[in-house]
């Protein structure tokens, strides 16, 4: 199979200078759906990680709980409940759907699920991540399958859970003929100390991140980095790779200094490392 390192070139390829003339439409709009009265601060980490990489738009569907802390902790992300019946209107007005950070385990989750998978279009990407992983693996119908683009982002328990394919025997040629058996054109990011991204035939290897990161909440951030980057810069496998080496290039500075990288102190150093 081709292997490529992600690179700082890489990253510089696909982040691009803003133009003069721009307005928040051009960056794309993204729709994160999670958060049970459980896991609140999942959802709500991926939203501030969207925004701060700098996407256009981002709608957050959430339980009605999450709301003061959704607003207090990122007032330019606009709240519905997941509950109200104009979510199916929302998922057809954005460009990228993040489903899944906190999104649990409940009768009325798989209802989300399906809902997803029903309204999605062939204009829209969908990263399914944390719990809508578990869905998918135990029901493949709730995959949106009518997306333009799909992008898993599991770590290698949940990627055993949808490959049965245990952590040692994971190997490249393995996991691309298991992502196959799910979309051939899907993009498949496998989080490990070495994460790597999978998509036809292509893969891109991280060679850089840090212990540090093994931290709660680090792969809902990531899941909100890159709804942001395929907003602002299109669904590739290029582009999804990009918006790892930024999550990892910015645990790694502040790792120089703390022996824990929290996502929410990344968070805030995203958009610092884009503009440099």
């Amino acid at each position: 199979m081709e292997k490529e390192i992600i690179s700082n070139e890489l990253f510089k390829s696909v982040v691009k200078v803003r133009p003069s003339k721009s307005q928040k439409g051009d960056y794309g709009k993204v729709l994160l759906i999670g958060g049970s009265e459980q896991f609140g601060g999942a959802i709500i980490m991926a939203t501030e990680a969207c925004v701060s990489a700098g996407a256009g738009l981002v709608m957050t569907a959430t339980h009605s709980v999450n709301l003061s802390s959704l607003h207090a902790r990122v007032p330019e992300a606009m709240f519905c409940d997941w509950r109200d019946r104009n979510l199916a209107k929302m998922i057809a007005q954005v460009d990228v759907i993040v489903c899944g950070p906190g999104l649990g385990q409940s009768a009325f989750a798989q209802d989300i699920m399906q809902l997803v998978s029903q309204e999605v279009t062939d204009k829209q990407t969908v990263v399914y991540d944390a719990s809508a992983l578990n869905w998918i693996s135990n029901k493949r119908l709730l995959l949106a399958r009518n997306a333009r683009q799909v992008i898993f982002t599991p770590h290698q328990v949940e990627w055993q859970r949808m490959s049965s394919l245990y952590p040692d025997f994971q190997t490249d040629t393995a996991n691309q003929d298991a992502l196959n058996n799910y979309d051939p054109g899907a993009i498949l990011v496998l989080k490990s100390e070495n994460t790597r991204v999978y998509q036809a035939g292509k893969v891109y290897q991280n060679q850089i991140g840090n212990p540090g990161m093994a931290t709660g909440g680090m792969g809902d951030t990531l899941a909100g980095v890159i709804g942001a980057f395929v907003a602002q810069f299109g669904p590739s496998v290029e582009t999804v790779s990009a918006a790892i080496y930024l999550h990892s290039l910015v645990g790694d500075a502040i790792y120089q200094d703390k022996y824990v990288v929290r996502p929410t102190e990344l968070i805030s150093r995203l958009a610092e490392f884009m503009k440099h």
